[in-house]
């Protein structure tokens, strides 16, 4: 493992700080915060060779494919390291789904495989070790569901008290199923997840509770293996893009930072272009991007169906705007009809998602139509969480009565184009073999 600090990402402060402070962001300019390395000793081939014995071994953190690079990881005895053997998730290729997008290829890298079934997983294994090797006795997020589930299970593991700050009946059930049933204590807070991430904060400075939200670098620093992962399967074959959910941007802001750490070592030959994807309603950084604007402007209540991505004001959209401006990248938007028939698509190529992965395919499909993205490029695609996170839009959307309120307070009906209707039948034999004809 790497001999790591803490680094301010403001250019014109870049204060550095010991890995051991237990601190989130700048002490002296309250700029978010990298985790940073002395350069590698190792060439990249010796790196590439350690990596792949490793998926070989019987240690946990081996298997992890998240501590398996643990050469570009903060130090962590391995006793203390907390793992679920998180990471391993497939590369599937999807036929279907490239012909709707009217693509030549594509393939998804299916993060929700994880042992919660999201991404948050691979973050959570480096916060809680972190957090473990400070002395926390416990964590506490901010969530819309995904990070609730993985620090209450991640916690769990490591014996440690978790408290989730959720935004009252905006989060999926099967999402607080799991924080409930890890053991966590679920706070419903009135307001929406800029609400809950303001409070958990100031509650964080006050409390003795180590904040596990994108805030804090060691959870990114898990998450950034995603792009080592992907490579590595693809024996270090560069995509031409790789396109990801745009919610909170940590998760965006990390591939970045993992694909740079791996171009800076040598490991790979060039960046490939990043493309985040936001919903309409929950879409900062593309008004941002669009406007060429300084600074980002929040949304003020924030509206998407896709929960996991429903953030008007993005903690980590700095590190996201750099992660652009290093690859050459772009931001796209696409509407809740665009995302729900998304998902019904790859759906169909056997795969399934929750909602807010399905902004992937509904940006590329957007961008080949706008000529803004080649049908021939390699497009790697990102799906963040499982379809069982929320299967009731999934239900609602085939029944065709999947619905959402708009900006202006307006109910908009889902057309269901693909959709794959319940076929009601009566209790007897001749009539199922006529419905069977069909």
């Amino acid at each position: 493992m790497s001999s790591a600090y803490l680094q301010c990402i403001e250019p014109h402060c870049q204060s550095r700080f010991p890995a051991s402070s237990r601190i989130y962001t700048c002490e002296r300019c309250d700029g978010l915060l990298d985790v940073a390395y002395e350069p590698s000793a190792l060439s990249p081939e010796h790196l590439k060779i350690l990596w792949a014995n490793r998926r070989a071994s019987a240690k946990a953190a081996d298997q992890s494919g998240v501590w398996r690079f643990r050469e570009l990881l903060p130090e962590a005895d391995e006793s203390q390291i907390v793992t679920m053997i998180e990471g391993n998730t497939q590369i599937f290729e999807a036929p279907r789904s490239a012909e709707f997008a009217g693509i030549s290829r594509l393939t998804f890298k299916h993060l929700g495989m994880n042992p919660t079934g999201s991404f948050k997983d691979l973050g959570m294994t480096t916060g809680v070790t972190q957090a473990r090797r400070l002395g926390a006795e416990s964590v506490a997020c901010a969530s819309t569901g995904n990070t609730s589930a993985s620090m209450a299970a991640y916690a769990a593991r490591a014996g440690m008290r978790a408290f989730v700050f959720v935004p009252a009946g905006q989060i999926a059930l099967g999402k607080l199923s799991q924080a409930l049933d890890y053991g966590a204590t679920v706070l419903q807070l009135e307001g929406d997840f800029d609400d809950a991430m303001r409070l958990v904060r100031e509650v964080t400075r006050e409390a003795d509770l180590y904040l596990l939200n994108s805030v804090n670098p060691f959870r990114l620093e898990g998450q950034k293996t995603i792009a080592f992962e992907m490579l590595q399967q693809r024996s270090w074959r560069v995509p031409d893009r790789v396109v990801v959910p745009g919610g909170n941007l940590g998760n965006s802001s990390a591939i970045a930072k993992g694909l740079k750490e791996l171009f800076d070592l040598g490991v790979i030959p060039r960046l490939p272009q990043l493309t985040i994807v936001q919903a309409e309603g929950a879409d900062p950084l593309y008004r941002l991007w669009k406007a060429e604007a300084a600074a980002l402007e929040p949304v003020p209540g924030a509206t998407t169906l896709a929960t996991a991505i429903k953030i008007g004001n993005p903690v980590s959209w700095k590190k996201a705007l750099r992660g652009l401006r290093w690859s050459g990248g772009s931001v796209e938007e696409v509407s809740e009809q665009e995302i729900a028939d998304a998902k019904a698509i790859i759906g169909l190529d056997g795969i399934g998602c929750e909602p807010a992965s399905a902004v992937t395919l509904a940006g590329v499909k957007k961008m080949v139509a706008a000529g803004s993205l080649n049908p021939d490029e390699d497009v790697v695609a990102v799906l963040t969480g499982h379809v069982l996170k929320d299967p009731d839009y999934t239900v609602n959307y085939h029944r065709g009565s999947l619905s959402y309120v708009d900006a202006s307070g307006a109910k908009v009906q889902i057309t269901p184009h693909h959709a794959n209707r319940l076929v009601q039948v009566p209790a007897e034999a001749q009539a199922i073999l006529s419905a069977l004809k069909m």
